[in-house]
């Protein structure tokens, strides 16, 4: 029981927010048989706020001035946190990057500072080296996210603090690399997104019990409560990438304040079909349904990178697998512990209950937060 009650009390005193995570995008443009290359690189205002004083009237809001303003920090402190080598055979050339363009664009989590640069690399590069610097001393979580069109071919990567070396080549060995690197951003992913594993615990509270006589009563078997969970657990993975895929493919786009919102709901909805059972007696419909708009929030990440059908396929299934390891090691801390107190009163009158309002109470405030745009 202590150990249900650490995982429980972790997550709800957590960093809890509403927006996704500290990401930047970063583009890379590089043409066969061409020295020079160019690219972009989107960065979160709220994130250069952390490394330069924009908000310089402390308002709490940054304005293209303030933001234009900065332009010769931003090439002096910023763009040397990324470094580029060229690589050609045995021969490894540093590309000097210099700033040409700086604009204030979108993302689906607030506005971004575009930077655009162009780098010489004295020779054409069959692969490239990039190093990625920026923000991990601030926020250590930072990840930034790579996209190269190297001549036919499009590649992509993830940045973390652990790692921020990324060779980018169109052999296996790269193609590998990056593909791991999705795999850690899904588990990431998933790790740090509190509503997605609150909606996951509101779904197995209940995979030990049985509801009979007018309350929970435990699972007779071992047997019994893990068909429950592997029911409930395989609904929500298939619906949730299904919608992963057709938002990252922009086959579905909906506004992130929606999905966002719509994600509290069905944790509050999650919570109270606990509470109620009747609401939804069958718990892995609930998941199956609800998976759907989970999968919409998972997508935030991806869909900013401008991934293509070209490209979409190993980013994709990495950043998917990643997910779903993130949720087994949840399943497989909670549900043998969850077993073994089932029988206990205070899982099944206490914990189930009080436990379930507390995430209504939460989801609500997250619900309240989203559709004020907080």
């Amino acid at each position: 029981m202590k150990s249900l009650l650490s995982l429980f009390l972790l997550i709800l005193t957590g960093q809890v927010v509403a927006h996704k995570p500290s990401d930047s995008y970063l583009f890379i443009n590089s043409n066969d048989g061409n020295a020079m290359i160019e690219g972009r690189w989107d960065i979160a205002l709220r994130d250069l706020q952390l490394v330069l004083p924009l908000d310089r009237n402390d308002d709490g809001a940054i304005t293209w001035g303030e933001l234009r303003r900065q332009r010769s920090a931003l090439a002096a402190q910023v763009l040397p946190t990324l470094t580029i080598d060229a690589l050609h055979g045995e021969q490894r050339h540093p590309c000097a990057l210099t700033l040409t363009g700086l604009q204030a664009i979108d993302h689906v989590d607030g506005t971004y500072a575009a930077m655009q640069w162009r780098g010489d690399c004295q020779q054409a590069p069959q692969q490239l080296a990039v190093g990625y610097q920026f923000l991990f001393a601030k926020d250590p979580g930072h990840h930034g996210l790579l996209r190269l069109e190297q001549g036919d071919h499009s590649l992509s990567a993830v940045f973390s603090n652990r790692h921020r070396q990324q060779l980018m080549g169109i052999d296996a060995r790269s193609q590998w690399q990056a593909f791991q690197g999705f795999i850690r951003q899904g588990v990431h992913h998933i790790l740090i997104g509190y509503d997605h594993i609150l909606f996951l615990l509101t779904l197995l509270f209940p995979a030990v019990l049985v509801w009979q006589r007018g309350g929970w009563q435990p699972a007779s078997t071992m047997t019994r409560a893990l068909t429950q969970t592997l029911a409930i657990v395989t609904a929500f993975t298939v619906t949730h990438s299904l919608t992963l895929a057709l938002a990252t493919l922009g086959i579905i786009t909906l506004p992130a304040w929606l999905v966002e919102s719509a994600i509290a709901f069905t944790v509050a909805l999650g919570a109270a079909a606990n509470l109620v059972p009747k609401l939804f007696p069958k718990r892995w419909l609930m998941a199956f349904v609800f998976g759907l708009i989970h999968g919409l929030g998972f997508a935030s990440v991806l869909a900013d990178l401008g991934l293509t059908d070209s490209g979409i396929f190993l980013p994709l299934l990495g950043f998917n697998l990643g997910v779903e390891l993130g949720q087994v090691a949840i399943v497989l801390l909670f549900v043998p512990a969850a077993y073994l107190v089932r029988e206990t009163v205070a899982y099944r009158r206490v914990f189930v209950p009080v436990g379930s309002v507390a995430i209504m109470i939460l989801a609500g405030v997250w619900l309240t937060e989203r559709l004020s745009g907080a």
